[in-house]
């Protein structure tokens, strides 16, 4: 099939499917309006917003609005990261920004604060979600952008198979200083997926 007709045909599917994924510590399920209290902690967290660069929070009820819609979209895969032990809530795990012609879209991740830092919790759902979307689409490329003061993150991207591809200089602004973006990415092949 040529190539412009299959995208026409999977053109914002590739995440139609909205799985759960377990592991040892964590299982990742879709978000849900269950999980807007633990959004809710997680967006208002100082130190959550200070490490994501996040500004101009939403109030209670677009927050679950926002997460009760998130199941309508095929272009996104949004999972809440549940700790295995108990279910509870600790954050989020997010593929999007899919372009389908390029087989990439990007990854992005939050904890509810540092009540959950240390724990596995991160480290596990990067690989769950990044094995998933190498496993079962036709992704090529999953990229993501991180902070440079966020050193515990650019360890667990790494450990996680990603690689450091270049820098934003000066990308974010806290208080009177400039922060850069580093740019990391993990494609299939050294995932070990072989490509059709």
């Amino acid at each position: 099939m040529p190539w412009e007709t299959w995208a026409g045909r999977h053109t914002g599917m590739m995440f139609a499917n909205k799985p759960t994924l377990s592991g040892e510590r964590v299982t990742l399920r879709p978000v849900g309006p269950e999980h807007v209290d633990g959004l809710w902690e997680l967006i208002n967290d100082p130190e959550t917003v200070r490490l994501t660069g996040s500004h101009g929070q939403p109030d209670y009820e677009t927050t679950k609005q926002w997460y009760g819609s998130r199941g309508d979209h095929d272009d996104r895969l949004d999972l809440a990261i549940c700790a295995a032990e108990d279910d509870s809530y600790v954050g989020e795990v997010v593929l999007n920004e899919l372009d389908v012609h390029n087989l990439s879209c990007n990854l992005r991740i939050a904890l509810v604060g540092p009540r959950v830092f240390g724990k596995g919790y991160g480290s596990e759902a990067i690989r769950l979600v990044v094995d998933h979307a190498f496993t079962s689409t036709s992704l090529h490329r999953i990229s993501l952008e991180v902070f440079d003061f966020n050193e515990r993150a650019v360890h667990v991207y790494r450990k996680a198979g990603f690689v450091e591809e270049g820098v934003c200089r000066d990308a974010l602004r806290q208080g009177d200083r400039w922060h850069d973006s580093i740019i990391m990415s993990a494609l299939a092949p050294d995932w070990g997926v072989k490509e059709v």
